[in-house]
């Protein structure tokens, strides 16, 4: 049985990611930052299709962290799956919200750079000696990296570098030959941005307007292209961000 690390897996896209590997029958390692129960929820989820799954805490903004989390990642390996190694990384957990630069703080923007950026850079370099030859990284950006949109010049900036990052970690690790991409949602219904759709409704017409397909991204049209970037079908794919937005602002 292959393997994934997802990050974020208690909800939204990293959730969906997590419950499409399990039916296509990838055992699941999921981390959470504080919604423990949803990550719980996920793990049995996936069980219930055949699949084995585990939670593990994890906070991105605190990369001296890392070192104990690949300890604790190599003992669920070895205790769950048998195994030493994995097999697929998803990059998928973050922070977003926006705020207009003329009132940036500096706490906010290294929240967004830490968050987003630094903390899947440093907790890749520990994840990926664990990693099987031949696995394969997807990383979550966003069009924000593309665009320029107000209030969120700190955000995109912080995806913009995830995205080139994919580049360079392609190409370093092509010895290795573990392909390395990166996806890039547009809007999408998730608890992003402190549950932005839920709690303003509203939003959601003026952008699905904005977009060719004529609504807003789900989480599993994401779910979907990320296994399926992960899997052998996509094998000879490496270095690519792929924009997954239903041609938000074609």
């Amino acid at each position: 049985m292959k393997v994934a690390i997802i990050t974020g897996g208690s909800n939204g896209i990293g959730k969906a990611t997590a419950l499409e590997l399990g039916r296509r029958g990838v055992g699941v390692l999921l981390t959470y930052h504080s919604n423990e129960r949803g990550a719980r929820d996920v793990v049995r989820s996936i069980e219930l299709v055949g699949a084995a799954a585990v939670a593990l805490k994890l906070d991105l903004a605190r990369p001296a962290t890392f070192d104990e989390f690949a300890r604790s990642t190599a003992l669920e390996l070895e205790r769950v799956w048998k195994r030493s190694t994995f097999d697929y990384l998803v990059n998928n957990a973050g922070v977003g919200g926006g705020m207009v630069f003329s009132e940036m703080t500096e706490e906010y923007f290294d929240r967004m750079l830490t968050t987003n950026f630094k903390g899947p850079f440093f907790l890749t370099q520990r994840l990926v000696r664990l990693m099987e030859d031949g696995g394969s990284i997807v990383n979550v950006s966003s069009n924000a990296s593309r665009g320029s949109f107000v209030g969120y010049s700190a955000y995109g900036a912080s995806k913009a570098a995830l995205t080139s990052w994919t580049r360079y970690l392609a190409k370093e690790l092509a010895a290795r030959r573990i392909r390395v991409n990166a996806v890039s949602p547009g809007p999408v219904r998730t608890n992003l941005g402190d549950g932005a759709f839920d709690k303003h409704p509203e939003y959601i017409k003026p952008l699905a307007d904005q977009t060719a397909l004529g609504r807003i991204g789900e989480p599993e049209d994401l779910a979907k292209v990320i296994t399926n970037l992960l899997s052998d079908t996509f094998g000879w794919v490496t270095a690519q961000d792929i924009e997954v937005s239903g041609g938000f602002l074609l």
